[in-house]
C-alpha cells in the first residue's frame, strides 16, 4: 500500500544526522552535566556546545539558550517572564492574535484570571497582522506582545521584524511562537528585535520533547519549575542531554540546507495548491505566498474534515485537518473562524504539510486522492445536495 506522510506540521521524521548524534549521549557519555567527575563535565561540554550551536542559528549568544521540553514549555516560561516583569511595574496588559497555538492562548487565557488584561488582534483573511495594528493596540501599561512567526494550521509568516521594532520603539517586549518557523525560515533574534523566542526540535526533524526559550540577555526568567541550579537555576531538572544532542545536529543541518530546501519546497507547495483548486467550490486558507514552505492548507464546501481525514488515510495519504473535531470537540478550528470561515466551511478542511523528502509524483497522487474523496463524501452528503439544488446558497464559489 503506498504511504505518504503529509503531516510535518504536527511533527516531523526524525532525520538520520539527530539519531546519529543522540546515540554517543545514550550510552557513551551518559554522566550527568552537573557532575564534578570526568563523565559529568564530558557531558557538560557536549551541553554548552549544543547551547553554542543553536545560538549560532539563532543569531544570538548562547547564554541566551535556555533548554526546555518543547515549543509549550517555552512559551509558557517567556509569556509568564514578561507578564511577571511588567506587573512589578504596574503594567498588566498583552497584545496578541486571535490565531496563536494553544500554548499561547491557554496561557494567555490563565494570566487573565490572575488579574492580567490581554487584547487579541483580528488577523486579516489571508492570516496577515500588520505592524500597524500591534502599534495601535499597544498602551502605557503594556508589558508583552506575543505573535507566532508563522501559523501551525495555514502557514501563514506574520511581518516579524517590523513588528519587533514596534515594540522596541514602544519599550514593549516581543516574544514570538516560532515552532513552525525554526528551521524552515531564516531567524535572526538580534536583527529582527526578537526579546523571546520559543521553538521545538520534532518540527526541524529532531527528536520530541525538547526544545529552546530564546531570552535577550538581561531578561530575567522566571521559574515554572523549581529544584536544582540546571540551566542557570531557571528551568532545573537533569537536563535531556541525548536529545538536546539530536536537536542541535538537526538545527544545524536545517539552517545547512535551508534555501535549498525551500526552494524546493515552495514548489511542490504550490503545485499542490494549484492542483487542489481545481476541485470546485474549494478554498485555500492563509496567504498565498508568505506562507511556510511545506503547508498547504484547504476547506472544501459540503464535506467534514473528518471523514476527509479517513478515508485519505485508507488511500495511504496521512494528513490532518484544522478542525478541532479530531481531537474530539465538536467546535472548528479557531484558526479558520479568526480567518473569518463559517462554521460549516471550517469544518471541511484539509492540512497537508511536507517535507523535504517529499516528491513530485507523491503531490500529484494527493492530488487525485483528496478529489476522489471529495467528490465521493459530496455525493453522500444532504448538504451538497441541497447546495446543489439551490436549497442553500454555496458559500465558496467556483472561481
Amino acid at each position: 500500500m503506498r504511504h505518504i506522510y503529509a503531516d510535518n506540521a504536527a511533527t516531523t521524521k526524525m532525520g538520520q544526522v539527530a539519531i546519529r548524534a543522540m546515540l554517543p549521549y545514550l550510552d557513551g557519555i551518559y554522566g550527568n552535566p552537573s557532575s564534578l567527575h570526568s563523565a559529568g563535565q564530558a557531558a557538560a561540554e557536549a551541553l554548552e556546545s549544543a547551547r553554542e550551536t543553536m545560538a549560532r542559528g539563532l543569531g544570538c549568544e548562547a547564554r541566551e539558550i535556555t533548554f526546555t521540553s518543547g515549543g509549550s514549555e517555552a512559551d509558557n516560561q517567556a509569556i509568564r517572564t514578561a507578564a511577571w516583569l511588567g506587573a512589578r511595574k504596574g503594567k498588566k496588559h498583552i497584545v496578541s492574535t486571535a490565531f496563536e497555538h494553544h500554548a499561547v492562548l491557554h496561557t494567555l487565557d490563565a494570566l487573565v484570571k490572575e488579574g492580567f488584561e490581554v487584547t487579541l488582534l483580528d488577523v486579516h483573511d489571508d492570516g496577515l497582522i500588520a505592524a500597524e495594528e500591534v502599534a495601535a493596540a499597544i498602551r502605557p501599561d503594556t508589558c508583552l506582545v506575543t505573535v507566532m512567526y508563522a501559523n501551525n494550521e495555514v502557514g501563514t509568516v506574520e511581518p516579524i521584524s517590523e513588528i519587533g521594532a514596534v515594540c522596541r520603539e514602544r519599550g514593549v517586549l516581543f516574544h514570538t511562537d516560532a515552532v513552525q518557523a525554526a528551521g524552515h525560515l531564516p531567524i535572526h533574534v538580534v536583527e529582527q528585535n526578537i526579546d523571546l523566542l520559543s521553538l521545538s526540535a520534532h518540527k526541524f526533524h529532531g527528536p520530541k520533547g525538547v526544545g529552546v526559550l530564546y531570552a535577550r540577555k538581561g531578561i530575567p526568567l522566571q521559574n515554572l519549575i523549581y529544584g536544582g541550579g540546571q540551566e542557570r537555576g531557571k528551568r532545573p531538572g537533569t537536563e535531556n542531554l541525548p536529545a538536546i544532542m539530536g536537536m542541535a545536529a538537526a538545527f544545524e543541518e536545517a539552517l545547512a540546507h535551508l534555501e535549498e530546501r525551500s526552494s524546493q519546497l515552495t514548489a511542490l507547495r504550490d503545485r499542490l495548491i494549484v492542483g487542489l483548486e481545481q476541485i470546485p467550490h474549494s478554498l485555500l486558507n492563509g496567504h498565498r505566498t508568505k506562507r511556510l514552505p511545506g503547508n498547504v492548507s484547504f476547506c472544501f464546501e459540503g464535506i467534514e474534515g473528518e471523514s476527509l481525514l479517513l478515508l485519505l488515510d485508507d488511500k495511504g495519504v496521512e494528513a490532518s485537518s484544522g478542525s478541532a473535531c479530531t481531537s474530539g470537540s465538536l467546535d472548528p478550528s479557531h484558526v479558520l473562524l479568526a480567518l473569518g470561515r463559517p462554521h460549516e466551511i471550517a469544518h471541511g478542511s484539509l492540512r497537508l504539510t511536507l517535507s523535504h523528502e517529499t516528491t513530485e509524483e507523491e503531490v500529484d497522487y494527493m492530488i487525485g486522492a483528496v478529489a476522489e474523496v471529495v467528490d465521493y463524501l459530496r455525493s453522500i452528503s444532504p448538504v451538497w445536495r441541497d447546495l446543489q439544488s439551490g436549497k442553500q446558497n454555496f458559500v465558496i464559489q467556483n472561481k
